[in-house]
């Protein structure tokens, strides 16, 4: 392993060896060296196979249910751990990208005392994308218990004039990192690259409401990994539906309000 390789897995194990329960900045800092291309690498353990062929499998460890891929952060660290099939070295970027879309996680050092760290796949995934472009995690979300009815009264009628737009959620994100915010849920009909300008135009339109010092962020509703995406779609009802509203004013007479079940009227 050259020098350059030494030092990053020394950065990558320096900063492990800081993170402790509730030190959600040494936490940050481990996720930033993982994410440095070209030295945050990490010595992936291989159950099946041999680095680079086709049939290669990671290992695999269950944690409170969660699934993660088991890895070492040194040469050393692997004699350590006593693993005596193959293994691979590889870009902490590039494994997060390979780990995140099937909902797994990264395991560091598991052999260590205490076990070592885990890095759920919610965290690999802004690895992935880019740190700085998502909240540091845990996430604590509610409903905005704050009162802007400009904004959203505002905003609801550029929605209603803005034809991509399918319905507008709102949630009140605390992330364990940085200040709070309102993120505002997008669903779209067209996300042509048109019709994504006429809805970054409505939040521009919209945005002159809200009160100074108060962050807002958008979300897309279709992000199927994205935790704000996901808390939107199973807790928070539409503030703006434009198929409710075109819907006509009357109630079925059965079903509770519920479509009716395949293959009955």
């Amino acid at each position: 392993m050259s020098a350059s390789g030494t030092a990053a897995a020394g950065q990558v194990e320096h900063m492990l060896r800081q993170v402790t329960p509730g030190r959600y900045d040494a936490y940050e800092a481990l996720l930033r060296a993982l994410a440095t291309p070209g030295s945050g690498q990490v010595w992936m353990l291989l159950w099946h196979g041999q680095a680079g062929a086709a049939d290669a499998q990671y290992g695999s460890m269950q944690v409170d249910g969660y699934g993660y891929a088991p890895c070492v952060t040194s040469a050393q660290e692997l004699s350590a751990s006593g693993w005596n099939r193959s293994f691979e070295v590889v870009d902490g970027l590039e494994i997060a990208r390979a780990l995140y879309p099937d909902h797994y996680g990264l395991w560091l050092n598991p052999h260590a005392p205490g076990g070592g760290v885990g890095i759920p796949w919610l965290d690999l995934r802004r690895i992935a994308i880019g740190l700085d472009r998502q909240p540091a995690g845990p996430l604590r979300l509610s409903e905005p218990a704050i009162e802007i009815p400009q904004f959203y009264a505002l905003l609801t009628q550029n929605a209603h004039r803005t034809p991509a737009v399918r319905s507008l959620r709102r949630a009140w994100v605390q992330p364990a990192l940085g200040a709070p915010y309102l993120a505002i849920g997008l669903d779209v009909y067209d996300t042509s690259p048109a019709a994504v300008d006429t809805v970054r135009a409505m939040m521009q339109q919209s945005i002159g409401a809200v009160p100074d010092g108060l962050p807002v962020s958008t979300v897309a509703m279709s992000d199927a990994y994205d935790p704000v995406a996901l808390w939107l779609r199973a807790n928070a009802r539409p503030f703006y539906d434009r198929e409710a509203h075109a819907a006509p004013a009357q109630t079925p007479a059965t079903g509770y309000g519920y479509p009716p079940a395949p293959g009955r009227p």
